[in-house]
């Protein structure tokens, strides 16, 4: 799952990334309101996290932008500010929750992973199918209940279409979303990173709609 982590201090934007990415989530990082305006609205992120206070632009003007031209990206806002009605303009603004400075790491990461499980239609942090059991909450998979080791990659990949059980993914679209910003996305190493999903998980979890791309059913 790919995250745009919008922060301005360095120290606590790199405390954050490293986080998420031992979750093996895709952190793309940017410090000022500009660049997060133009991320937010052009990159096919699956959810932003937001600090109000920022360089250039304020978070709040930046975030109702984004709901205005359609931009519906899960929204999780930062602030120092622990007043009621700053919290109450974040959510009023398209906010999908909101964290007050300052805060321990864990009840952020634990706020994202519910995040993306709401955005996915999803109440338990457990995957389970056919032997198969993919914890989403620190990203670990077994099968039949005997641990599989998975690279980074991999991980990004099985998240990714777990969180979108049932829709149909092409290659494009999973590389937009395991790749990071600068990073080189080349669609043809999807079928790599499927295969060896499946010679370690499986050869049913994933399915192929030959051209179209991949999917894992829903139910």
């Amino acid at each position: 799952m790919r995250i745009l982590l919008v922060e301005d201090e360095v120290v606590l934007s790199d405390q954050i990334r490293k986080l998420l990415a031992a979750e093996g989530r895709i952190v793309d990082v940017v410090h000022d309101g500009q660049e997060a305006c133009f991320r937010g609205a052009t990159e096919p992120y699956d959810m932003i996290i937001l600090d109000i206070g920022l360089p250039l632009r304020d978070g709040i003007s930046i975030l109702k932008e984004w709901r205005s031209t359609g931009v519906a990206t899960p929204v999780l806002i930062l602030t120092a500010r622990d007043g009621w009605s700053d919290r109450v303009d974040g959510l009023d603004a398209g906010a999908d929750d909101y964290l007050t400075k300052p805060f321990h790491l864990p009840e952020l990461a634990a706020r994202v992973r519910a995040t993306l499980r709401r955005s996915a239609g999803r109440i338990s942090p457990l995957f389970e199918r056919d032997g198969v059991v993919f914890d989403t909450r620190h990203s670990r998979a077994t099968l039949n209940g005997v641990p599989v080791d998975l690279t980074a990659q991999e991980v990004a990949v099985l998240s990714y279409l777990i969180h979108n059980a049932g829709r149909l993914i092409s290659r494009t679209e999973l590389s937009d979303h395991i790749y990071e910003y600068d990073g080189d996305r080349d669609s043809n190493t999807i079928a790599v990173f499927i295969n060896r999903l499946r010679k370690k998980l499986g050869p049913d979890l994933i399915q192929t709609m030959r051209g179209r791309g991949y999917m894992i059913d829903a139910a």
